[in-house]
């Protein structure tokens, strides 16, 4: 389906005044926003328009009963110079997978897709040129319907913002299991990106920094031993040498990064299993020297690599090195910047007729 996608640009861009060797994550944005209004049933006025302050009614439904939904994803320049886009069908389906579980309405997936291109294109000299920084996208709906009382709202908007990114962790990280707070539990919201998520992460995150912790290593709801994923991360561990992450039980974030690393992982001769895993587990391998590394995989992280795992009064040292991490990055890196071939058709590249 083609759509008008109204265009204003701002008359001077600031993109001259960011020093692309020094861009801490989200504190830049682009001069520019996508934008999408839903009302009487259907999305309508797409359009794009400097960023600015979004007028919103003090009774706003997101803002009281928290009906708001977001993506996360990157855009690179090939070697060519040409604006990329990695997987961008896989962020429009899962918006619309948290959307049905927010009792929200579905955003078009083409609309998604060429907002998406429409936008990078305009600010593709915001594209940091350094190889694992990014141009980070940040698309997001909200219920704006100015209503007291609990039902789902009919109003909502849908907005793309852009910030350009450097490398979210550049050493080996720590991460804290978490025994009393949980972050998801069956049958709840922890299989969608929505925000109240991470509303309830940030305080037990706080807590394991003050401990000297980089993030939260989130374990099930029941009994606190399952490993379902971390602040910002799923986890992959290689055991024996395999590979081992949560399987999806309905409290995981399906990750596009996530599925990514496993195509990759296979491709290159290893074994991945998806399936519950716990954190005795987890020490056990430590002890007996059979748990070899651990990563997060990630769209803001790219792959972080894990040092040691705090629980209680004890650690669990996990690794020094992670040379399949290693791999796997600069394998997905090269892909995004057009240096390895993309064998699994993942790119989409912004054409001639958008730019």
């Amino acid at each position: 389906m083609s759509y008008n996608i109204q265009i204003q640009t701002v008359e001077k861009s600031k993109v001259d005044n960011v020093d692309f060797n020094n861009i801490p994550m989200g504190t830049t944005f682009t001069d520019h926003m996508f934008i999408c209004d839903y009302a009487n049933g259907v999305w309508g006025t797409p359009r794009i328009q400097p960023l600015e302050f979004i007028p919103t009614h003090p009774a706003a439904m997101a803002l009281h009963y928290g009906q708001a939904i977001f993506e996360g994803m990157k855009a690179t320049v090939d070697t060519e110079g040409n604006p990329m886009l990695f997987r961008a069908d896989k962020n429009a389906a899962r918006l619309n997978f948290s959307a049905d579980r927010m009792g929200m309405p579905h955003f078009p997936e083409d609309l998604f897709v060429e907002g998406l291109k429409q936008l990078v294109a305009l600010e593709q000299s915001w594209i940091p040129p350094q190889e694992g920084s990014a141009l980070y996208l940040r698309p997001f709906m909200y219920a704006d319907e100015p209503f007291i009382g609990m039902r789902a709202a009919n109003n909502f908007k849908f907005i793309i913002m852009a910030s350009p990114a450097g490398p979210f962790f550049t050493k080996r990280i720590k991460l804290y299991a978490e025994t009393k707070y949980i972050r998801a539990a069956a049958g709840g919201t922890g299989e969608a990106k929505a925000a109240g998520n991470y509303a309830a992460a940030i305080r037990p995150t706080e807590i394991a920094k003050s401990k000297g912790y980089d993030q939260v290593l989130w374990l099930d709801a029941v009994e606190h031993k399952y490993i379902q994923e971390v602040g910002t991360m799923n986890i992959f561990f290689k055991i024996d040498g395999k590979f081992i992450t949560p399987e999806k039980d309905g409290a995981i974030l399906d990750g596009i990064t996530r599925m990514s690393v496993i195509d990759l992982l296979r491709y290159k001769g290893y074994e991945v299993i998806e399936r519950p895993i716990t954190i005795d587990e987890i020490e056990k391998a430590s002890n007996n020297g059979t748990l070899e590394e651990a990563f997060g995989t990630g769209t803001a992280v790219g792959i972080a690599y894990i040092q040691e795992i705090g629980m209680h009064d004890k650690t669990i040292h996990v690794s020094d090195e992670s040379p399949v991490g290693l791999d796997i990055n600069d394998t997905l890196n090269g892909i995004k910047m057009g240096k390895i071939e993309d064998r699994f058709n993942w790119m989409i590249k912004i054409e001639k007729e958008f730019v």
